[in-house]
């Protein structure tokens, strides 16, 4: 009997055997009335008679306590390297009636490091499925880059990322979320591009503001060039059509080569299952194969340049694919990041973004929620009880002698022990920081330690009093306008400008005008600002991670933050007057923060060379590493970052299919 089928055979409250306890998880030996509901004495004996007539003839059970996860998870000991015992907190009431059973290990089927979207998304289908499971995160919120955080008195954040739109429909339905809580504030118009000009003859200055309306937005365009607006619609076709054919790349592990080209026929066989989803993307590209080949390898601005002329235009369709990415529109690659910028079905509407009420932790607390109902176990910094208050901050990865996973050792030298460990955190953080490396190959750290991870960003949080006033699109009455829901481009009226930002940077400095995606999702989402103020989000590019080949000291990061504002005032002046708080996070910030190595919002740049089979390497490609027992399920694996859930989805079907086979 499989584990990924065994564990779901038993469904028990507290110490009372149900009637869900199907037939097959008896021996013929034993066989017990399945109607029986004890009482708390003859629970004691019959759990003494039953963990002792069963566990030699069913080894899941060994060292399991055979009854519901929730109740489980209450109150079990665990040994730490110094002999002690330490009681994990949970269900308190729970925990207090099972006190004296202090023989009970910490034995889970998998632990989770990490309680980002991805490792949420990954338990829960993992609990699903019936594997007894935990998510253990050292910080004191749920969702690694998906937060929300109240960094000022009323005022909340969506501290890292801030828009919602490329999570995956199956895993939205599958998990329930609208159920759990998600509620989402779609944009429409989505993209506002002041233009940092005079005004004729009175007028504010021109805008672009793109929506979902065709007409609208061809109206719009046509400010700056009648061709642009004619070719705007087949454009949208065009990456519509590209990006609809790949979603089949998203939702599977990339082909397992080397099942296709070793091994027994069998093997062959069953990798060769791991072709359709390729097979599926090229039926539904057919002719259009060469297209997503060139838009997937070229420039962007290659692509850009074939379909417009006008440069505001131009601009704002590039900043999507440099966002997050070191790199120019006109670097080989810069296309592709475009094409996962619009991958998105936000509640079945293809290529929109919206806004998550209460901040993006809003999508993890959905999903964490979805993932407990199922009887899953999530630890944070603040787990509960006083007497272990550290059980998500894991140090290290435990390995046995034999070269396989056996769970993991917290801060305070408890050991937790598992079937399996699946880590949230990026390749890096994984393999360097948490694994022992004499369990590593000198030749497979030497790899990890290629993986890029230079990132260009700062994300400045800011509480405003009062609504910003663009000049290109006055609101005097200080009331939202249709723009205030956009993602608004400033310093974006031509590419050369995103050009100019990217050199200086990659000569170890910031921009001296850098590109700035600015957002205000209060205007939609009144639950995170109090009456009259308003949360601001800049997300800016470029900045290195090393300032001139030193550390960013906080004199920098106020520097900097001060030029940001700067620019901001051209636009829409008084906005440095109504600002009452910021957050400035640099790269190194974003690292410290979140466990983002390097900064990096996507685990590792999406280049060419770190996608699909490539990442984060050949051999990890499917989501399993060197150490059995051992998976990735962050967004260093395939498909990339965004906070769309595949990776954690991609890494618990592989796990199930190790178990069953196991």
């Amino acid at each position: 009997m499989g584990r990924a089928s065994g564990v779901r055979l038993i469904h028990v409250q507290v110490f009372s055997f149900g009637p869900n306890v199907s037939k097959r998880c008896f021996s013929q030996h034993h066989i017990y009335p399945l109607e029986w509901h004890f009482s708390i004495r003859g629970t004691i004996w019959a759990f003494i008679m039953f963990s002792h007539s069963t566990a030699s003839h069913f080894p899941y059970w060994k060292g399991h306590a055979p009854w519901d996860t929730v109740t489980m998870a209450g109150a079990v000991w665990t040994r730490t390297r110094q002999g002690g015992r330490t009681l994990v907190p949970g269900l308190q009431k729970t925990a207090a009636r099972r006190r004296s059973h202090t023989a009970l290990g910490a034995q889970y089927d998998a632990l989770v490091v990490g309680g980002g979207h991805n490792g949420l998304v990954a338990a829960a289908y993992l609990q699903k499925g019936g594997l007894r499971t935990a998510v253990l995160e050292r910080r004191h919120v749920l969702g690694g880059a998906a937060v929300s955080e109240e960094l000022f008195p009323g005022y909340h954040f969506s501290r890292c990322s801030y828009l919602l739109s490329l999570f995956r429909p199956h895993i939205y339905e599958d998990l329930e979320l609208k159920k759990h809580g998600l509620k989402i504030y779609k944009r429409n118009p989505h993209a506002f591009t002041p233009m940092l000009e005079e005004g004729v003859g009175g007028a504010p200055p021109r805008s672009l503001t793109l929506g979902s309306d065709l007409v609208m937005n061809q109206k719009e365009i046509g400010k700056f060039s009648k061709k642009d607006a004619i070719a705007y619609g087949d454009f949208n076709t065009y990456l519509d059509t590209l990006g609809s054919a790949a979603h089949p790349l998203l939702d599977a592990p990339p082909v397992d080569v080397i099942g296709l080209t070793s091994g027994s026929l069998r093997t062959r066989l069953t990798a060769a299952k791991t072709l359709m989803p390729l097979v599926k993307c090229g039926l539904k590209l057919g002719k259009n194969i060469p297209d997503f080949y060139e838009i997937v390898t070229a420039p962007i601005m290659k692509i850009l340049n074939q379909w417009f002329e006008s440069e505001p235009l131009r601009a704002t369709l590039a900043t999507d694919a440099v966002i997050g990415a070191m790199t120019s529109p006109y670097n080989p690659g810069s296309g592709y990041v475009l094409l996962h910028h619009v991958m998105g079905e936000l509640e079945k509407e293809k290529g929109s973004w919206g806004y998550v009420e209460g901040g993006m932790g809003g999508v993890s607390k959905a999903i964490a929620s979805s993932a407990r109902s199922h009887g899953a176990t999530i630890f944070t910094e603040k787990a509960g009880l006083v007497v272990f208050p550290n059980v998500g901050d894991v140090q290290e990865i435990l390995v046995g002698s034999d070269g396989v996973a056996k769970g993991v050792v917290l801060k305070d030298g408890t050991e937790i022990h598992s079937k399996v460990v699946l880590s949230n955190a990026t390749p890096y953080v994984t393999f360097k920081k948490l694994m022992p490396q004499a369990s590593l190959s000198p030749e497979f750290i030497k790899a990890i330690d290629q993986f890029d991870y230079t990132s260009p960003v700062t994300k400045i949080n800011v509480a405003v009093d009062k609504l910003p006033n663009f000049l290109a699109a006055p609101t005097p009455d200080g009331k939202p306008g249709p723009h205030h829901q956009c993602s608004i481009h400033l310093n974006c009226e031509s590419v050369e400008v995103l050009e100019a930002a990217y050199k200086e940077s990659i000569n170890g400095k910031h921009s001296t005008r850098p590109m700035l995606e600015m957002t205000i999702p209060s205007v939609l989402d009144p639950t995170i600002a109090p009456p009259g103020g308003h949360v601001v989000s800049f997300f800016t590019q470029f900045t290195p991670y090393y300032l001139e080949g030193k550390e960013w000291t906080n004199q920098d990061r106020e520097a900097y933050a001060d030029l940001v504002f700067d620019w901001v005032e051209q636009y829409a002046p008084g906005f440095k007057s109504s600002v009452v708080g910021r957050d400035i996070l640099t790269p190194p910030d974003l690292e410290r923060i979140f466990g983002l190595t390097g900064g990096n919002i996507f685990h590792g740049s999406m280049s060419l060379d770190q996608l699909y089979l490539a990442r984060p390497l050949p051999c990890l490609s499917n989501y399993r590493t060197p150490i059995k027992g051992l998976y990735l399920c962050g967004s260093g694996c395939h498909p990339g970052g965004g906070v769309m859930g595949s990776p954690g989805w991609n890494a618990a079907l592989a796990v199930m299919a190790d178990l069953k086979r196991s």
